[in-house]
């Protein structure tokens, strides 16, 4: 592929992406009540990391645990960094696996390293200790980090990667299989690194699991990958994996169209007498209530006369009422919403006796 092509590809792929939705946040836990961090230090105050690149940082840690613990334990813990200031595009990274190079569990020096990528662009400060790797405790069966304010460090990252994405078709039918084509590309210059890098391109819980399984995208930084039509609903995300949080991370969802049914449940009524028409939208239920309206045509032009919301079943029930004697035309309008796209109902009349 001609380098011209490449970067017209990339560019495409970073202006084409798919509303990303907000994920909610995990659940953090209780931290360990044994644990007493003393001291936490860092090998170096600033850092300047370009591209795909990690930068060791030597990690020193110093805590105890009580007197009832057994001097072998506890020979594993990791130190929480969060974002204090700049902008980029990780909060959270983690100097993990520290091993006991000193003491015992009641008076010990833990020793290892922070991986610094350049996502990591901003101040980073200590915010906490773990045991082993769970820095949040999410999954419910560990504890959360022990709060613990340490030192920050600077990271200067340049030519930080960043994802660009593109759903085939743009507006993904319901059932039907689509592909994500991602691309990672360098944010300062808008090219590919000329290199194969690991991708994770997968949806729903995967999104949030360990070891999703990775792919080399091409030298172009380019990967295709094909889904089928069932699961088109939930949270899709392109990853490049860290030993313990994503170096860096695009959740989507893909596009859906706007599908609404309705009919009125009789076509003619008494002036002014309310008539029920009732439809059914299609695609997933939304703890948001999604608005939809009935639209009455006016000349040339559509005006809402009623609104409701979808219900959990996906079933609507909006009123009309004939203002006057004859026909008169109405269709069901459904405005974009999340990651569906607007539509309308076929028209129906209903006449005013």
């Amino acid at each position: 592929m001609h380098v011209r092509r490449i970067q017209v590809v990339i560019a495409a792929l970073a202006v084409i992406g798919s509303t990303m939705v907000a994920l909610p946040a995990a659940r953090a836990m209780p931290p360990d009540p044994d644990l007493t961090v003393t001291s936490v230090t860092l090998g170096r105050a600033s850092v300047a990391v370009s591209g795909l690149n990690m930068v060791p940082v030597p990690v020193t840690l110093k805590a105890s645990y009580p007197p009832s613990s057994p001097p072998d334990a506890h020979k594993v813990l990791s130190v929480v960094l969060r974002r204090s200031g700049g902008v980029g595009p990780l909060n959270l990274i983690v100097a993990g696996d520290l091993v006991r190079t000193a003491g015992t569990a009641q008076n010990g020096t833990w020793t290892g390293k922070l991986n610094v990528p350049s996502t990591a662009n901003g101040t980073f400060k200590v915010s906490g200790v773990v045991e082993f790797d769970s820095y949040t405790g999410d999954d419910g069966s560990k504890p959360g980090p022990t709060p613990f304010a340490g030192p920050s460090i600077a990271i200067r990252g340049v030519h930080i990667p960043k994802i660009g994405v593109s759903v085939v078709p743009r507006v993904v039918p319901f059932n039907a299989a689509y592909q994500v084509r991602a691309a990672i590309y360098d944010s300062a210059t808008g090219k590919a690194y000329g290199t194969r890098i690991l991708l994770q391109v997968v949806r729903g819980n995967l999104c949030a699991e360990y070891d999703a399984g990775s792919k080399y995208t091409n030298t172009a930084g380019l990967l295709v990958t094909n889904f089928a039509g069932a699961g088109g609903d939930i949270n899709h995300c392109v990853r490049v994996r860290g030993r313990y949080v994503d170096t860096l991370a695009f959740h989507f969802y893909p596009l859906r169209p706007g599908i609404v049914s309705a009919a009125p449940v009789k076509t003619s009524a008494p002036v002014g007498e309310v008539v029920l028409v009732n439809g059914s939208v299609k695609g997933g239920y939304f703890p948001t209530p999604r608005p939809v309206t009935l639209q009455r045509l006016y000349g040339a032009v559509w005006r809402g006369v009623s609104a409701s919301s979808v219900r959990q079943s996906g079933r609507i029930t909006l009123t009309a009422q004939p203002p006057s004697v004859g026909s008169f035309t109405y269709r069901v309008y459904l405005p974009a919403f999340a990651y569906y796209q607007a539509g309308a109902s076929k028209s129906f009349v209903i006449r005013g006796t």
